[in-house]
């Protein structure tokens, strides 16, 4: 298989939880993941944790990209980690968390299950390449 083929099957779904209206970030990133070739689900403004689950486990994605800059990181993603856990979809979901996390709060997300945390700044380049090489394989 090609690395094109591959980046293609990469199915993604960018969302933004709870009351954070700002969703410039989460645009940028779902259009820059379309141009390298993964298929992007863009969940639209003010998602409760449920309703992101929901999303992921309907529509089969290997990566949620969490955009979220409200401050509630600490309640709203462990929500979503417990219930991808609840779907048996934890394991197989590469989970990205983007906005301004501080960092004392990163271990705790990170031991919840989220993979990576990317703060205001990341070159999107860098997040591509993580996601290339951290996505589950089908």
């Amino acid at each position: 298989m090609s690395s094109e083929q591959e980046a293609e099957s990469i199915r993604c779904l960018v969302a933004k939880v709870g009351l954070d209206g700002h969703d410039r970030g989460a645009h940028v990133i779902a259009r820059a993941f379309r141009d390298a070739g993964f298929e992007v689900i863009y969940s639209g403004l003010h998602k409760a944790p449920e309703e992101i689950v929901q999303a992921a486990v309907q529509e089969d994605v290997d990566v949620l990209g969490i955009s979220i800059l409200s401050g509630a990181h600490d309640t709203l993603l462990p929500k979503i980690m417990d219930g991808l856990e609840e779907y048996g979809a934890k394991e197989d979901t590469l989970v990205l968390a983007g906005g301004v996390i501080p960092e004392e709060d990163r271990e705790g997300l990170k031991e919840d299950g989220v993979a990576a945390i990317f703060g205001p700044g990341t070159s999107i380049e860098e997040t591509i390449e993580f996601v290339r090489e951290n996505a589950p394989q089908r």
